[in-house]
């Protein structure tokens, strides 16, 4: 017993030198650590890894628009054929307008459920079969982006919203490469499928572009980022010196007020003190007057102001019957009978005109073509 005792202190010093010690970390780079290696990809979910399958039976609806329902009828069977592969069930209800996707008892990946989810809201916002059904990769994820709350005027929403898609879709195509994404802009939303990493830029560019800030600066900064991650020095470095900082120019266009208020000159000195009433008074004398006096030239004042008003409205009344003044008369001028006509002026100017008509003989060619005819006339007798 007294052995045990003596060697329990031992034991339970032995205990805390053990404690003390710990395990020292290897001396490893940090950027070896925070990098995944290149062409690294998780491990597919087999059925080996969960043999049982799943304990409960889930599923998920949603509602589509009245438009898709002749598109969701011609790709529903290509739809059913790719969840069927996951062992999921999908049902189209066109009465009421929904989808629904639920698991079976041969399901056994536990999350493909919410990839099917996922296939069904995309498909519900104007996303092609084609381009929804790559939700189901394991490296493939969505984003749906609700940008109808975000601007309140329904002019200014629209304006940014094609804003966000550019001129022919450039701004959106551009927007693509640099992500790896697909965007798909309708309505109140935006849709996108692709890497986490993608996702979350072009989160950040639509919500950028609902705020006013154009889609380009960013586009500008995914094409510098783009570039750096090229380079395997600069990934453990800071990228600030190199991304361009854009500032904000909030130009407030103020409307000028039409009656501008002139600042008077400062003057140390204050100004007068205005005059009392009793002041007044007694300037013009009234102070000294007895109260009826004062009430008399009250009276006389009324009166004045009263018979000056009457005056001014009968003034007013009197102008409707004031006749207006006509125009004068302008008579015409009597045309003068006494008329000298020049005879002699006349011939001349007869004479001239025939003169200068196209062809017109002279007066000796008249004469001697009178001569010529008589001539002839002889003979023929």
């Amino acid at each position: 017993m007294a052995s045990s005792k003596l060697d329990s202190p031992a034991a339970a010093s032995g205990k805390s030198e053990f404690r003390s010690r710990k395990p020292k970390p290897e001396n490893r780079d940090e950027s070896e650590l925070l990098t995944v290696p290149d062409g690294w990809k998780e491990p597919a979910f087999s059925k080996e890894d969960n043999p049982r399958g799943l304990l409960e039976e889930s599923s998920f609806a949603t509602l589509f628009p009245k438009y898709r329902e002749a598109y969701l009828k011609e790709c529903w069977p290509l739809v059913q054929k790719a969840l069927n592969e996951h062992h999921v069930n999908a049902t189209l209800d066109l009465i009421e307008g929904s989808m629904t996707v639920c698991t079976t008892k041969k399901t056994f990946d536990p999350y493909i459920i919410i990839r099917a989810r996922d296939l069904i809201k995309l498909l519900a916002r104007s996303v092609s079969f084609e381009q929804a059904v790559r939700i189901l990769q394991d490296d493939v994820a969505c984003d749906i982006i609700k940008i109808g709350s975000l601007v309140r005027n329904k002019e200014r929403f629209v304006k940014r919203r094609q804003r966000l898609i550019g001129p022919k879709g450039s701004t959106l195509k551009a927007l693509e490469l640099l992500t790896n994404c697909y965007i798909m802009v309708q309505g109140n939303t935006v849709s996108a499928i692709g890497p986490f990493s993608g996702l979350k830029e072009v989160r950040k560019v639509v919500l950028d572009t609902m705020k006013n800030i154009h889609p380009i600066y960013n586009i500008k900064t995914l094409m510098i980022k783009r570039e750096l991650a090229k380079d395997s020095e600069l990934r453990s470095q800071s990228w600030e010196r190199f991304l361009p900082q854009f500032k904000h120019k909030n130009v407030n266009k103020r409307k000028e007020p039409k009656k501008k208020t002139v600042k008077k000159e400062y003057t140390p000195f204050p100004p007068p003190q205005p005059e009392s009433q009793i002041d007044k008074e007694l300037a013009s004398g009234e102070y000294f007057l007895k109260a009826s006096q004062k009430k008399r030239q009250k009276m006389e004042a009324i009166k004045a102001k009263q018979a000056e008003a009457l005056s001014k409205r009968q003034e007013e009344r009197n102008k409707a019957f004031i006749p207006p003044k006509e125009k004068p008369i302008v008579k015409p001028k009597e045309a003068s009978t006494e008329t000298k006509i020049d005879v002699a002026a006349l011939k001349e100017k007869v004479k001239k005109a025939k003169s200068k008509k196209l062809g017109a003989l002279t007066a000796d060619e008249v004469k001697l073509k009178m001569e010529a005819d008589e001539k002839k006339k002889k003979k023929r007798k």
